[in-house]
């Protein structure tokens, strides 16, 4: 369960850093952060996420569904 919520949280991370690059680029203020901090974040925490979940199905902790219908 605790792996569950450590997953929605970093998804949830990844999706907060795209509404903020969404909030940069529809401002258009200079004196704001570059877009592209928020965009690279959301790159690395995407990748911190596909890592976990390759190294949670190595290591038998999760399971892929084998029939998905």
């Amino acid at each position: 369960m605790l792996i569950k919520i450590v997953l929605i949280i970093l998804l949830a991370i990844v999706v907060f850093s795209l509404f903020q690059a969404l909030i940069v680029m529809l401002k258009n203020d200079e004196t704001a952060p570059k877009m592209s901090t928020f965009l690279g974040r959301r790159l690395i925490f995407s990748a911190i996420v596909i890592v976990f979940l390759i190294i949670l199905l190595l290591t038998g902790v999760i399971t892929p569904n084998s029939r998905p219908y």
